[in-house]
Parts: structure tokens; C-alpha cells; sequence
């Protein structure tokens, strides 16, 4: 990182989508700052945050004043200042690979086990059948998929895996099992053996339970 140079997050430690930033500045080895957002206290929603981003959600980053708002976005951003071309390539059918996934996590993967949890985390309402039963036909296709390499965009780690793994590690506080999902676990598994991998915050709710 040069010299000088000051990374500031703003996230929420419960949040996977502003863990996902989180553990990708750490698997780059770029230090930087947490800021903790109260959102129970509705912190997103004062002036001096909106002036970050006008959406009032978490993650944003703060990169020596150039801000960047949204999970993906501050993803991309890092892979293509810090990471090279592993971490999001770009050749067609490598980029396209990525970006297959980084929509998986802003549909399927937000929609089914990260609402799952929500549910058992903050009684959001949704319809908890409803949403267990996205996140199960998710994960049936995530590990046929993963059966037959080593990770989701192919055989090397890329920004995909980091959008999608923090939601699925914690599906099961959703009430969601992993426990059919074989290939799916040595994924998680894979990832967590990164150097400079970095957890979330666990809650002891849903399947979780003690």
C-alpha cells in the first residue's frame, strides 16, 4: 500500500455485505480502519452518513477520500487497484465467470440465506418457508457446481468467492443446514485456509443455537 495512503470501512459487524469488503482488504493485506455504523440506532439514516452514500446502507469505503458505496462496487474497485488480474480477471469468459456469481450475491444468495437470517437476527419480516426454501435450491446448484473445481468462478480464488462465502458460513443462523451440502463445505472450507482470512462475527441464533 503507498505510503500515507488511509483506507477507512463503514460497516456493521453483523452485515455480511460489509463483510465482505472487510475480508477482502485483509485477504489483500491493506490495513484500514472500522468504522462501526449503528443501524439499530438508525446511524445510517443521519446527514453525515447520507453524505456517504444516499442508499443509508452499509459498507461504505473510504479510500484517501475516494468513497465507494455497495459490497460489489468496493470489490470490484479493490480487485482491479490492489488485486490484479486473479481476483477479477479479464479476459471474457473469466470476467463473465465473476460476474455470474457477484449476481448470485446481490439475488439468490441476499434473498435466501442472508433474509433467512435476517429473520432469526432482527425478526425481519419475511416468510421464513419462502425464503429457507431459495436458500436450499441455492445451495443445491452452488455445490453441483463446486463438485467439479476447486472454486466458484473456476480453479482459482476470484472475487466471487468472497461476495458469496460469509452468507452461505452463516446460513445456518437462518435456519438454513449445510449439512447435504458436502462440496459446498470444503469450499468454505478452502477459503477460510486463505492467508489472511479473516471470520464474521458468529450469533448464537437459528440452527447456531449452543
Amino acid at each position: 500500500m503507498p505510503r500515507g495512503r488511509t483506507i477507512k470501512l463503514y460497516r456493521h459487524p453483523l452485515s455480511g455485505h460489509a463483510h465482505r469488503v472487510q475480508l477482502f482488504l485483509s485477504l489483500l493485506g491493506l490495513p484500514a480502519e472500522l468504522i462501526d455504523v449503528d443501524l439499530l440506532a438508525g446511524a445510517q439514516r443521519r446527514p453525515e452518513f447520507l453524505a456517504l452514500n444516499q442508499f443509508g446502507q452499509v459498507p461504505v469505503l473510504d479510500d484517501d477520500g475516494t468513497i465507494i458505496a455497495d459490497s460489489t462496487a468496493i470489490l470490484v474497485y479493490l480487485a482491479r487497484k490492489d488485486g490484479g488480474e486473479a481476483w477479477l480477471p479479464t479476459d471474457p469468459v473469466g470476467a463473465a465467470a465473476v460476474q455470474r456469481w457477484l449476481s448470485v450475491a446481490s439475488g439468490p444468495l441476499a434473498f435466501g440465506p442472508g433474509a433467512a437470517r435476517l429473520i432469526t437476527l432482527l425478526g425481519a419480516k419475511f416468510d421464513a418457508e419462502e425464503v429457507i426454501g431459495r436458500a436450499h435450491a441455492l445451495l443445491r446448484v452452488m455445490d453441483a457446481e463446486l463438485r467439479g473445481r476447486e472454486f466458484l468462478a473456476g480453479e482459482r480464488v476470484t472475487i466471487a468467492d468472497v461476495a458469496c462465502c460469509t452468507y452461505v458460513a452463516h446460513a445456518p443462523e437462518g435456519n438454513v443446514s449445510l449439512a447435504e451440502y458436502g462440496a459446498v463445505r470444503a469450499w468454505l472450507a478452502r477459503v477460510a485456509a486463505l492467508p489472511g482470512f479473516v471470520p464474521m462475527q458468529t450469533s448464537a441464533i437459528g440452527l447456531a443455537r449452543g
